[in-house]
């Protein structure tokens, strides 16, 4: 069983940032609205090279059980009963308030182990406020900034240190099914494709687009042995021509099933060719950080198919730099053609997406990678890229340290997250690089 990790605190301090954060994805809703989270969100993810279940909670409130409030204390207190570490967050920027210290002397009592984060610490003002949670004594307090991405490795690096240790031969990874999300446009094929998945006629299917509007989750053991959640989402039409209330929820539906996915098959008719929306779609998938297969849909009804899938490749090569290599597997659900393909196409992105390299092959890459093309000049001065270290996987995320680091230019780090994916063949899988500046004490002013 993964370990729990559960962000409790007041409302607006800031939990489902730091959740997004440490996640590394959008899955919770933010707005300096205090309240705007009701229900618990869980997450997998990978902090310091241990696999845990990340709980986003509702905020702290004081009020009567029959009440909304009262139901989402309810719903908090559950979560933290089923803790291995709470981290507590307050707002660094106004100080601990004495709901804070109220809610802190509730959790000592419950005897979790307790993790105190000062968030919104960003500036000189944030160590100051942050040393001032030493009087809740539950330990060293962290001070980290969510919004600005500050402090969040060491962050990391601590609730990795703060959980219980693995059991012997435990294999986390066995005890879940890969999330898998299909996504497309309307009538690329996606309702077929779980059908035949499934052995059964579980979606309805036809020729007018926009059938499926909710987002169907369903477990299935794959051709590969293994178990799968696969969503269904509706299609995803651009915005201007989403216009009925009912299709704005399954919009919003589909994105929240990719939120929720590991993995995304992209469906693309194959027929009717790539559209920019299915190009749109991709970057979703990206920006979300998850792995991506792209399956050519309909593939039974294609004449040229040389030309169909050369077509394909090239408009993604162009338009789809960011997923560089990205696997293309042809199929048909209604004849089953191309679907032995699929399946391992997507273990194989799964397993880049959960990768970790150690750091000695990383930092060899690494220098290789600056001798090749030293970094560029910025302001007159080289900059000075010294080391690299992977942050967390899922997708692969790694923190560049040196002097001046925040300043590489866009165009440098693309050649380096380019070089890295062809060094480690990682292709169609996020690639998440962070810029680190060390501080020269003999520099006097900024």
């Amino acid at each position: 069983m993964l370990p729990h990790v559960v962000i409790a605190g007041r409302p607006n301090v800031g939990k489902s940032t730091l959740f997004n954060r440490l996640i590394g994805s959008r899955l919770a809703l933010v707005a300096d609205t205090p309240g705007v989270t009701r229900d618990r969100k869980e997450a997998v993810c990978e902090l310091g090279g241990r696999k845990v279940l990340v709980v986003d909670t509702a905020g702290l409130e004081e009020a009567a059980p029959d009440t909304l409030p009262g139901r989402m204390r309810a719903s908090t207190s559950t979560a933290v009963d089923h803790a291995d570490l709470v981290l507590f967050v307050f707002d660094a920027r106004v100080g601990l308030l004495p709901e804070d210290k109220h809610f802190a002397v509730w959790l000592r009592r419950t005897g979790k182990k307790v993790l105190v984060v000062a968030n919104k610490a960003e500036g000189r003002g944030g160590a100051a406020a942050t040393m001032e949670a030493y009087e809740l004594g539950m330990g060293e307090p962290i001070g980290v900034s969510a919004e600005h991405n500050e402090g969040m490795y060491g962050l990391m690096q601590e609730i990795a240190e703060q959980l219980p240790k693995a059991e012997e031969g435990a294999d986390d990874e066995a005890a879940l099914p890969l999330h898998l999300a299909i996504v497309g446009r309307p009538n690329a094929g996606k309702s077929t494709l779980l059908n035949y998945l499934l052995g059964e006629q579980r979606m309805i299917t036809g020729p007018e687009p926009g059938l499926t509007r909710d987002s169907v989750a369903v477990d299935f053991t794959g051709p590969d042995h293994k178990l799968y959640r696969v969503v269904d989402t509706a299609g995803l039409r651009k915005r201007a021509k989403v216009d009925e209330g009912l299709e704005r929820m399954s919009t919003s539906s589909a994105i929240e099933a990719l939120k929720r996915a590991e993995m995304a098959v992209l469906a693309i008719d194959a027929v009717n060719g790539i559209h920019e929306q299915d190009l749109h779609i991709a970057r979703l998938v990206e920006r979300e950080g998850r792995g991506c297969v792209i399956a050519l849909t309909k593939w039974d009804a294609v004449e040229d198919r040389g030309k169909a899938r050369q077509l394909t490749l090239d408009r993604i090569s162009i338009s789809l730099s960011q997923m560089k290599g990205i696997t293309v597997v042809p199929i048909s659900a209604e004849t089953g053609e191309g679907i032995d393909k699929l399946f391992p196409a997507i273990r194989a992105t799964y397993e880049h997406w959960n990768m970790r390299v150690p750091t000695s092959q990383l930092n060899r890459w690494f220098e290789h990678a600056l001798e090749r093309f030293p970094p560029p000049m910025v302001e007159g001065r080289r900059l000075k890229l010294r080391y690299i270290t992977q942050i967390k996987a899922r997708p692969p995320t790694f923190a560049i340290f040196g002097t001046r680091a925040e300043q590489t230019p866009e165009t440098y780090q693309r050649y380096l997250v380019n070089n890295f994916r062809e060094a480690f063949d990682m292709p169609g899988v996020p690639i998440r690089i962070y810029l680190r500046g060390t501080d020269n004490p003999y520099h006097e002013g900024k």
